[in-house]
């Protein structure tokens, strides 16, 4: 099986989205992660949902977990507050954002290797016409698991 048989459609943000806009599609959809693509529909990133959560963490509590155990919720700071007026790119964290990307014809096993060595639960699918490459879809772990045990 092929990464375009085994790509479902995924909702993608472009990175000039509204991030509060991202989020709410991300929490409301429950994505394993958010596909960002770029003006022109290619991946900009894959950023897993622990990723997109570090808005909502001050960076003492990441540096010093103790520390957070100290927080109530009510402490840490409103995520839609820290949202407002930002694009997407300006959201997502800048290190570890490279897309995992494939294209049409990647075989699955060669899918699952690239995701267990990015840790990451998703991979774009592209597609390439010769003038251009956009997304067409992307292949989630989960439905590659599906696939893997349906073969057993």
């Amino acid at each position: 099986m092929r990464a375009y048989d085994l790509a479902d459609p995924y909702p993608w943000v472009t990175t000039d989205d509204d991030a509060m806009t991202a989020a709410r599609l991300f929490a409301k959809r429950r994505l394993p992660a958010l596909l960002v693509v770029d003006p022109d529909e290619r991946p900009y990133a894959v950023v897993p949902g622990s990723q997109l959560l570090r808005a909502a963490v001050p960076d003492f509590a990441l540096n010093e977990p103790v520390l957070a155990d100290i927080l109530r919720d009510d402490h840490v700071e409103r995520l839609a507050e820290k949202l407002h007026g930002l694009t997407v790119a300006q959201w997502i964290p800048r290190h570890g954002t490279v897309p995992a990307v494939v294209g049409r014809d990647t075989s699955a096993v060669r899918i699952a290797a690239l995701m267990a060595r990015t840790h990451t639960p998703l991979v774009a699918v592209v597609e390439n016409d010769g003038e251009r490459t956009r997304t067409v879809g992307a292949v989630t772990a989960a439905r590659l698991m599906e696939y893997f045990l349906a073969q057993g």
